[in-house]
């Protein structure tokens, strides 16, 4: 395999991540009754939308093609944070849960893509700065469960 192809198929990874927090955030944004739950996830969805955009850029840098759409994981896992929510009293902090344990999902994949020796220090920044801000929104997050 080539280096642009192994390169471009481990950010492809983190773009389905994404793609999948994106949707994943949209759908908490329409379940919580907390109006400042639901800003909090609206924002974390353009945020995500926001990555996405840095990865697609990265990716076509390599000179490959990003790829397109969610997981069949994250897929499932909306479908389980829709279950959830719909079975208890509390939706809120069940929506909120399933938050906390996607952002530290999130982190790990970050992290693991990060240790590779073969990402180049340019796409490594863009990367670091993206799990930061992944891991300040997982702090806020169990902060906002705390209050809820």
């Amino acid at each position: 395999m080539s280096y642009s192809k192994e390169i471009s198929g481990k950010l492809n990874g983190l773009l389905e991540k994404n793609y999948d927090a994106e949707k994943g955030y949209k759908k908490a944004a329409e379940k919580v009754k907390d109006d400042r739950l639901r800003k909090f996830f609206t924002q974390r969805a353009k945020e995500r939308y926001d990555f996405g955009h840095e990865l697609k850029a990265e990716i076509k840098n390599f000179g490959e093609q990003p790829d397109k759409g969610t997981s069949l994981k994250g897929d499932a896992h909306r479908s389980w944070m829709n279950l959830k929510a719909s079975l208890t009293s509390d939706k809120d902090e069940a929506v909120l849960e399933e938050a906390v344990r996607g952002e530290k999902a999130a982190v790990d994949e970050y992290e693991d893509v990060l240790k590779s020796k073969d990402i180049p220090a340019s796409t490594g920044n863009i990367l670091m700065k993206q799990k930061n801000a992944i891991v300040a929104s997982l702090n806020e997050v169990k902060t906002l469960e705390k209050q809820v």
